[in-house]
């Protein structure tokens, strides 16, 4: 066997293939927009490469579309049709054991080999950049750190997957709340891997958590070389920096940024839909008027409206639909997800019961502007969003649509609570929406107050 970058065996036998090898993994751990172009050339080379079409099928089924699920049945099958002419490596094996449970929709059951994968190969860093991917979409923060933590000290400064590591590294202890030490990670992962675009948006979240939209700016301003090779993820690192300028009241700025960067391309990859949505939403709740820009992304999302891939993607689909008025493709959505609910077969069906269906009611009835049922539905989901998938910062926008519906609903309590347990989230530090909200609940008791007096 041959050893790829990371050391680890590969049952490649040719240097041709093993390089386009190593640079699909080295592309995928920096979200590099060349991972397929590699990837590809390194099966061209070697067809019979079980890892590299078992790869392929992973990447497929992370984008999270109905219809790309056929391409990555293709490439598990291919890999199983290598394994039987050439048995693969244990190493291996764990993967393709991992990708059969993935693909009968079970990724937490996925994890249990990329555990054993990564306990036969610590320093396995595919394996660790898969597991914290899946660990991502399933919403398992306090998974995705124990992972990167157990496999930490196998690692040296000098292993070429070092710097990946801390990127993900910074990620799980933002997402813990420990901001002070998922910021200096982050800073050393760019230091030893200037591509790592994930570590570099890793600090953009402490920003965020913290209320430090101005050092936001700072961080990401003269850095955008370091995500500029990117796939997709590219778009959203403009969209944190758009988040930034929000919070400091620079709407101009932020509705430039849509246009010319974040919605550069109008492509309905759920990552970018999710982006675009979360942001007018955030945008409008701010009483900005954000013009005809919900029309195209209703138009992509109600053709999304039976994807069912990923909780994730179908909230924000909805999000569009509800933005874009679009009531019979509310509908329709509406009634898939409560057939998945009920069938709960899959762990994403599963989570649709709860918290996904509760909110999927919550945003229906808010764009119906029927607030109070609104704020019930989107408050009960509110205690297990994280199931949901995505990040904090992602996962923001429910809330503050929750913490909204509250105050309309004239449930100044109930939504007071929810945006103090915001704040403390955020060690205390008050954000600009945060500032705004305290004050619209103390004139609401203002008014009601002075209401009674007259009344009395």
């Amino acid at each position: 066997m041959m050893q790829d970058i990371f050391g680890q065996d590969t049952t490649l036998a040719t240097p041709a293939a093993l390089e386009q090898w190593n640079k699909t993994q080295l592309a995928f751990l920096a979200h590099g927009a060349a991972t397929p172009t590699h990837l590809g050339a390194a099966l061209e080379a070697e067809p019979q490469f079980a890892l590299g079409h078992i790869t392929k099928a992973m990447f497929y089924i992370l984008l999270g579309r109905r219809e790309l699920l056929a391409t990555a049945e293709a490439a598990y099958q291919a890999a199983e049709a290598a394994n039987r002419t050439q048995p693969i490596s244990k190493r291996e094996l764990h993967f393709l054991e991992a990708l059969r449970d993935w693909m009968k929709g079970h990724p937490k059951m996925a994890l249990r080999h990329f555990e054993a994968a990564l306990a036969q190969n610590p320093t396995d860093t595919l394996a660790m950049k898969l597991d914290h991917a899946l660990r991502f979409v399933l919403g398992d923060h306090h998974g995705m750190r124990r992972m990167v933590e157990d496999v930490m000290p196998a690692y040296d400064n000098k292993h070429p997957g070092y710097g990946y590591l801390l990127g993900c590294h910074a990620f799980t202890l933002e997402e813990t709340g420990e901001y002070k030490r998922a910021q200096i990670a982050g800073r050393e992962a760019l230091l030893l891997a200037p591509d790592d675009a994930w570590g570099l948006h890793a600090v953009a979240h402490v920003h965020d958590m913290t209320a430090d939209a101005a050092g936001g700016i700072k961080w990401l301003t003269g850095r955008e070389e370091a995500w500029a090779h990117c796939n997709n993820f590219r778009y959203h690192v403009w969209w944190h920096k758009a988040l930034m300028h929000l919070d400091l009241g620079e709407r101009e700025v932020v509705l430039d940024l849509y246009d010319q960067q974040i919605r550069q391309d109008k492509t309905d990859d759920y990552r970018d839909i999710s982006n675009a949505t979360s942001l007018l939403s955030r945008l409008e709740l701010d009483g900005v008027d954000v013009g005809d820009r919900w029309d195209e992304l209703a138009e992509l999302s109600a053709n999304r409206t039976e994807d069912g891939c990923l909780i994730f993607a179908d909230l924000h689909y909805l999000l569009a639909l509800v933005g874009g008025r679009r009531d019979d493709a509310v509908a329709q959505m509406m009634g898939r997800l409560h057939r998945d609910a009920k069938e709960g077969r899959t762990d994403m069906q599963k989570a649709m019961a709860s918290p996904g269906l509760a909110t999927a009611a919550g945003l229906e009835a808010f764009g119906e502007a029927n607030f109070e049922v609104a704020f019930i539905n989107l408050a009960k989901a509110n205690q297990h969003l994280q199931l949901a998938g995505g990040s904090h910062a992602q996962r923001d926008v429910f809330e503050r649509l929750t913490i909204d519906s509250g105050i309309r609903a004239g449930m100044l309590d109930e939504a007071e609570a929810i945006l103090a347990k915001r704040t403390a989230q955020r060690n205390g530090r008050i954000d600009g929406y945060a500032a705004a909200r305290q004050k619209l609940i103390a004139d609401g008791r203002g008014a009601a107050g002075n209401a009674a007096h007259v009344v009395a």
